[in-house]
């Protein structure tokens, strides 16, 4: 989701004063320690896996160990080996083919009846650094539809040029990399497009997700604190024994789950130059939030995790208590949301003279805003809400996103944000992991909330309360004044961030999943067509449009763009806005539209994407000091449409027939350029699709609400063009 803003707005790592950032150390000895960090990280694993399973068979520590050496290492290779087959992604969707059935069944064989989270990390296969010339040809194929003929030349010039002094060199040592190190990209992924981002993370980096669209399953603020935390525990401990079953895509292929290791307990601390992630083994509480007050919330008693009833007290005890915001504590955290240099020298200052309040708030499981204002209360039920609603609905978004700029700690992995109607949802940091990890979370703790702990009568927390447990601990910050400033500054660079940020949140109920499905096509693909055509009507041009893709196929994999602006695109766009084209000419151009982006997608996937392998040559020719005319243009352009689909992932824990609103509704991020958008969607159900819109309020070209209409009258345009999907242009 947001990765798409931070990837899209990559530059050469410079400081702030504009000179170059001193790489050290030397490659080989980078591509050394990146290795030498992969091994830890297996080992760190494979001893938590043997803890984990010697946990559920006390004085059985030996016996694991042993059980996972010896034949269980031959087991590891034999499937790593299946499990680098990618034929199944090729095949046409429904359709199996004998090879692929008889390898699905061997990898059921292998994979054992009871896999753990982590029991396939050693067997995923490395990601493949693919060959430099098809990077190229794929990225000049991409920009031929937005390029005029004599750009396209000149880039095809540094192309050549590239290919045949300098991309031979920089291969070499991805090879090189890739052999050495658990994957060939990622680790610089994290380092460079994130760590090293020194602007805001308020809207740049952070992304959200949403409450149930429709529903709150009770108004009492405190109550829903309680079962949200709650039932947020209860993932972490099911992570911490494993018992989280592995990710399968399509039901057949387990995903790597590196990345669920640092949800919890996890901080980003902000340095000069670069920030670092910080993670505790645990962490008994959590640092809540509430009208300029700070608390520490303890977690647990000497029996184990408190109840939902007994955090309900404590949530209670805070939203009761009438002291008042010390001088500066009120916008404290909006030093969180000023840029990285800024905050890392002023947290110098903090650390010392406010220590332990400090390591309360970083140390905590996750941070917890109590928000004295409503969210999300007007949304109605209807297919196109409008007016109040469609209002309260972009309000509910602009709140998590951004919130007023000093009451979320965006450091924080994810701050929980329970706002006093009862609506609540998240602020994710998106360093740590990508998007559908936080998501896997979500749809846990909304499930567990609502079906698995539910509410009483009167809309509180089932059980009884604690009166036994101590008073919630107030963290009191002595702020040296030569801070203050720094706090005024932060709050009114954050406050300008947050105005500026257009959010437009709507439904389309039209039809959803289920219709596409009928139509034999892919639904990602669907919509990133239709987004093309509503773009394009809103712009009057083509732009080169980003999509979030996951690699976690493999080892340690995390994201690849899918480059969905295409010549097949672009033509079926240029059809439907030229009144000589019939319907039955516009769906065979749309259909090799969808067919074009579905190849492009498989190809993210499986390791063979454009832009990860131009990011990595472009990193190795930093480290080298070889200046490369061609990798410096690949990394200036300016993607103005960045687009991400939410996964629905566990759609076993929802009763969608019978519940059919207690569906999550998805979630978005900020615009990845100043004259750009930022889209992502969800699909609700089989019928609905929830879009999530964003821009800049000073750009003169865009207008998120005016893109939402654009793209609901695309979805409609397209609907049309299927013989069943006529009546519903006409109803609408």
């Amino acid at each position: 989701m947001a990765e798409a803003h931070q990837a899209v707005g990559f530059r050469p790592p410079l400081t702030s004063d504009g000179g170059e950032v001193e790489l050290s150390p030397p490659l080989l000895q980078e591509i050394y320690l990146s290795g030498l960090r992969s091994w830890k990280r297996h080992l760190s694993r494979f001893w938590g896996r043997t803890a984990s399973q010697a946990s559920r068979h006390p004085g059985g520590c030996v016996v694991c160990f042993v059980s996972m050496g010896g034949p269980d290492l031959h087991t590891h290779v034999a499937l790593r080996l299946l499990l680098s087959y990618h034929g199944w992604l090729l095949e046409t969707h429904g359709v199996m083919s004998s090879p692929t059935k008889t390898w699905l069944a061997l990898v059921r064989i292998f994979s054992g009846r009871h896999p753990m989270l982590f029991s396939y990390q050693r067997s995923l296969p490395r990601q493949p650094v693919p060959a430099v010339q098809d990077t190229v040809r794929k990225y000049l194929e991409s920009v031929r539809p937005v390029l005029c003929e004599e750009d396209f030349e000149w880039i095809s010039a540094l192309a050549r040029e590239f290919l045949k002094l300098q991309a031979s060199l920089l291969q070499w040592y991805l090879q090189l990399k890739y052999w050495w190190a658990s994957n060939y990209v990622s680790d610089w992924w994290e380092e460079f497009v994130y760590l090293r981002s020194r602007n805001s993370l308020m809207v740049n980096s952070n992304y959200y997700m949403m409450d149930f669209l429709n529903v709150t399953p009770t108004p009492v603020q405190a109550a829903r604190a309680g079962n949200a935390v709650h039932a947020l525990l209860l993932y972490r401990h099911r992570l911490n024994r494993q018992e989280i079953f592995p990710t399968l895509l399509m039901g057949m292929r387990p995903l790597c789950s590196a990345q669920y290791e640092k949800i919890f307990n996890t901080t980003r601390i902000p340095g000069v130059h670069r920030d670092h992630i910080h993670h505790l083994r645990d962490s008994r509480h959590v640092a809540v939030f509430h009208r300029g007050r700070f608390f520490r919330v303890g977690t647990h008693s000497q029996s184990g995790l408190l109840s939902p009833r007994a955090l309900e007290q404590q949530f209670q005890r805070i939203l009761d208590d009438p002291s008042p915001a010390c001088p500066h504590e009120e916008h404290l955290a909006a030093l969180t949301a000023a840029p990285r240099d800024m905050w890392a020298q002023v947290r110098k200052s903090l650390k010392t003279q406010a220590e332990e309040a400090l390591e309360a708030v970083e140390g905590a499981a996750f941070f917890v805003s109590l928000d004295s204002e409503p969210a999300g209360d007007a949304a109605g039920d209807t297919p196109e809400p409008s007016g109040d609603s469609a209002a309260s609905l972009d309000a509910y978004a602009h709140a998590l996103l951004a919130g007023r700029g000093h009451d979320r700690w965006f450091d924080k992995s994810f701050s929980l944000i329970i706002f006093s109607n009862g609506k609540l949802g998240l602020s994710v940091e998106h360093a740590w992991a990508d998007c559908p990890i936080s998501g896997h979370m979500w749809e846990f703790t909304l499930a567990t909330e609502c079906f698995q702990l539910g509410y009483s009568a009167d809309g509180h927390c089932k059980g009884h309360p604690d009166p036994s447990l101590p008073q919630p601990q107030r963290l009191h910050w002595d702020l040296p004044d030569k801070i203050h400033l720094s706090i005024s500054l932060a709050l009114r660079g954050a406050q300008a961030l947050a105005e500026n940020i257009d959010c437009h949140v709507f439904p389309f109920s039209h039809f959803g999943k289920s219709f596409i499905k009928r139509c034999h096509l892919s639904s990602d693909s669907f919509i990133q067509t239709a987004l093309q055509l509503a773009h394009f009507r809103d712009r009057g041009r083509f732009c080169l449009t980003y999509e979030s893709a996951m690699t976690r196929l493999f080892l340690e994999g995390r994201t690849e763009t899918v480059r969905s602006c295409t010549r097949e695109a672009c033509s079926f766009v240029r059809a439907m806005e030229h009144q000589e084209k019939t319907d039955p000419q516009c769906l065979a151009l749309f259909r090799l539209a969808v067919d074009k982006h579905q190849a492009l997608l498989k190809a993210a996937m499986s390791g063979q994407g454009v832009d990860r392998h131009l990011f990595a040559l472009y990193i190795v020719s930093q480290f080298l000091r070889l200046q490369s005319p061609f990798l410096d243009q690949v990394h200036s352009e300016q993607w103005q449409l960045a687009t991400s689909q939410i996964p629905v992932q566990q759609m076993h824990l929802f009763d969608i027939h019978n519940y059919p609103d207690y569906v999550s509704s998805g979630g978005g991020f900020g615009p990845a350029d100043e004259h750009g958008y930022g889209v992502s969607y969800i699909f609700t159900g089989e019928d609905t699709i929830t879009f999530h819109i964003s821009s800049k309020k000073s750009s003169t070209r865009t207008d998120s609400h005016r893109l939402g209409q654009h793209i609901r009258d695309a979805l409609l345009d397209v609907a049309a063009l299927f013989q069943e999907g006529q009546h519903l242009k006409r109803r609408a």
